[in-house]
């Protein structure tokens, strides 16, 4: 059985390449990496609500039991960053979560989480991935204790969120689980503190009701009609692991992930204060430098791809952490996207504006930061040289793109050290082009930022051209 583990863990079909024996076979490896590297290993696992999410996930606690490790089982269905905040909150050795996250739900998988409570490291999963069918696999039930992860998270998110603003803001908020792991959870926790709420999909479904669960505009459908038809403040959405978040505006338009980073990145540390840098994938607008970059502060491009920020946070003061597919993280809570965390941030962002709309809020936010243009393009690349194209390309000097001059080159490495992602600085301010070649699929994704739609289509069609 051919298992292979990508950036965030490991994912594959539903019964033909995630079954209860791969289970077995992934869980043996990693009770091996952990009596290997931990003296008294723990670990914590927890599961979504995908089809057989919990029977792996007990599988895999037997396994983990079986080879000496204790283990402390989530007791329901819970969404991804409680599970990575008790890993750190009890200071166990690691935590796994049973999901195939924003993926469609044929899929089920397995996330790796360290002791720090963020995503296991590129060595960390190989050294995992090389344990694999090397020693027969023991089960047995003796050092599982079942608990309720949420009550401990729940604290947490206490600490973090002025509840008592949202409160009197009066906001009328309504959310989208998705059908996910997040189920009617910013809910609850916005009714402890008498706040209205509205929840939509909130029961865990295994279908997802028919939609993909990654909140994206396309998918939201449901969340924007809702909206448009009732009075709300602001609408947000949870994926199927409630690690990301989506954000849509009062009228059920959709806020871009990249004006909600910008949106984000200023309430963190205009008005929480929080204290650190701020890192970004490379495919994150630069308008982030060019408002938020100071002597105090660096603002820090890394790959695509969270783990990869997970490295810099866990390394560094930092106060913020943002991908392009919506994930956010923060310095005060843990190295890990939290898709509920956001969601309350955004929802105390708008409480303390004096605004009692989104799209108003955001109106008078373009007005400082102007309006932000960015777009993507996949290119179905079939030919067998997709991985050597960038290198390639790398060693050629481009000293222009069209009518603009190249200031800088950054290439970004793959775990194999070669060169899968080349971003183009071009002169004036956020202006570039980011070119990346994936590992698993035929594609070439070319991301670009500039001045204008027309720019940005320009500059993807550059792109384009540099594999004609």
């Amino acid at each position: 059985m051919n298992i292979f583990f990508g950036t965030d863990g490991w994912r594959g079909l539903i019964d033909k390449e995630v079954n209860e024996r791969s289970i077995e076979i992934v869980a043996q490896a990693f009770a091996d990496y952990l009596n290997e590297n931990h003296q008294s290993a723990s670990a914590a696992i927890g599961f979504d609500g995908r089809k057989k999410s919990e029977l792996f996930a007990r599988i895999f606690a037997e396994v983990l039991s079986g080879n000496g490790i204790k283990v402390f089982l989530s007791d329901r269905i819970i969404p991804t960053p409680s599970l990575s905040f008790i890993v750190k909150h009890k200071s166990l050795s690691a935590g796994v979560m049973i999901t195939a996250s924003h993926n469609p739900p044929v899929y089920n998988g397995v996330k790796f989480k360290a002791s720090y409570g963020g995503p296991f490291l590129t060595e960390e999963t190989a050294k995992v991935e090389q344990l694999l069918n090397k020693n027969s696999i023991k089960r047995n039930n003796e050092l599982i204790t079942k608990e309720n992860f949420l009550i401990d998270y729940f604290n947490q998110l206490e600490n973090l969120v002025d509840f008592e603003l949202i409160r009197r803001s009066r906001l009328k908020i309504l959310i989208d689980s998705m059908g996910g792991a997040g189920t009617d959870l910013i809910e609850r926790i916005l009714l402890t503190h008498n706040i209205p709420a509205k929840s939509i999909y909130s029961t865990p479904n295994d279908k997802f009701f028919g939609r993909l669960a990654e909140p994206i505009e396309k998918n939201l459908k449901p969340l924007s009609d809702e909206l448009k038809t009732n009075d709300y403040s602001l609408g947000l959405a949870t994926d199927g692991d409630a690690d990301r978040c989506g954000v849509m505006l009062d009228d059920g338009s959709w806020l871009s992930a990249q004006e909600t980073i910008l949106l984000l990145a200023d309430f963190c540390i205009n008005k929480k204060k929080f204290r650190g840098n701020i890192i970004k994938t490379s495919s994150v607008t630069d308008k982030l430098k060019t408002f938020f970059e100071s002597n105090q502060r660096k603002v820090i491009d890394v790959q695509v791809g969270f783990k990869y920020i997970t490295e810099v946070m866990i390394k560094q003061n930092v106060a913020f952490g943002c991908e392009e597919s919506g994930g956010f993280g923060y310095g005060v809570h843990i190295p890990e996207r939290d898709g509920i965390l956001s969601a309350l941030f955004m929802i105390e962002m708008l409480a303390d504006s004096g605004f009692n709309k989104l799209s108003e809020y955001v109106n008078h936010k373009r007005k400082i930061f102007g309006e932000l243009f960015y777009d993507r393009v996949d290119l179905n690349y079939e030919k067998p040289d997709r991985n050597e194209l960038l290198p390639q390309l790398y060693k050629k000097y481009i000293d222009k793109l069209g009518d603009y001059k190249v200031v800088f080159v950054k290439p970004f490495y793959s775990s194999r050290n070669i060169v899968n992602g080349l971003k183009y600085f071009l002169e004036g301010s956020n202006r570039w082009l980011l070119i990346r070649s994936s590992e698993t699929e035929p594609i070439v994704r070319i991301y670009a930022e500039g001045q204008s739609k027309e720019e940005v289509k320009k500059l993807l069609e550059f792109g384009r051209k540099l594999f004609n």
